[in-house]
């Protein structure tokens, strides 16, 4: 399930949680949340960045798996093959 951030609509009238931002846990069928849970307040969902993270060794086993060779650079003009 995807995590999904709101932010008070009117942070002088929002209590400290709605005015820092929540984070909810909700399906993707689930209506977006219109009030704050603790205050009663307005809130709007905020676009977030997505959390995606690749290791280095996840992008040459990839690489490595599609037919590609990896090179690391040794000097100027100078590489190495890893695998």
């Amino acid at each position: 399930m995807p995590i999904y951030v709101y932010e008070s609509k009117n942070p002088s009238k929002g209590c400290a949680k709605c005015c820092a931002g929540l984070e909810v846990r909700q399906s993707l069928k689930e209506d977006r949340l219109t009030t704050c849970p603790e205050c009663g307040g307005p809130i709007e969902r905020v676009i977030q960045a997505p959390g995606l993270t690749h290791s280095r060794t996840d992008l040459h086993y990839r690489a490595k798996r599609a037919g590609f060779k990896c090179l690391k650079k040794v000097q100027k003009g100078e590489y190495e093959k890893i695998y």
